[in-house]
């Protein structure tokens, strides 16, 4: 009778982590391209995301091929970056879309212009994809493997 390998622990989060980041991969190539054909680069504040999209594609393919204490530490500073970038976004898009709002209308206060900021020309909620992908990274190298090596080899140095 068949019997599948027994898979420990450990090798199903190993391979659950590379899953979350060749996802989260294919995300990140596919907002870097939509913002490019969305033409995203008005000013410097637009480049940001694209900047940091491509920055990240060439790290979290090398986080994935090989994973080593470097390029895990690299990835998660990329990946607060990522969620500190998405924070900003959500706060230029809202506010400008409550800057138009008040040119056409004036009048409006309170939650109708929260309302309609938030439906706006400028996508207010759009830029929480940067937040999204920043938290997916981290959690992805929670508990890294790389990281537990590298402080217990430390730590056998520094104690023999």
């Amino acid at each position: 009778m068949f019997q599948p390998p027994r898979v420990t622990p450990l090798d199903d989060a190993g391979t659950l982590r590379r899953l979350v980041l060749a996802v989260l991969t294919f995300g990140i190539v596919g907002v870097g391209f939509e913002l490019v054909l969305l033409d995203h680069m008005e000013d410097p504040w637009q480049w940001a995301p694209i900047a940091l999209l491509a920055a990240a594609l060439p790290v979290s393919i090398w986080l994935i091929l090989s994973p080593g204490f470097a390029v895990v530490r690299t990835y998660q500073a990329m990946m607060v970056l990522f969620v500190i970038s998405g924070f900003i976004g959500q706060w230029l898009h809202y506010k400008g879309n409550v800057e138009f709002e008040l040119e056409m209308y004036p009048s409006r206060q309170g939650l109708e212009l929260v309302w309609e900021a938030l439906g706006g020309a400028y996508p207010s909620l759009a830029p929480g994809t940067m937040i999204l992908f920043g938290l997916l990274g981290l959690v992805a190298c929670l508990r890294h493997p790389a990281l537990h090596s590298r402080s217990v080899s430390t730590n056998t140095l520094e104690n023999p």
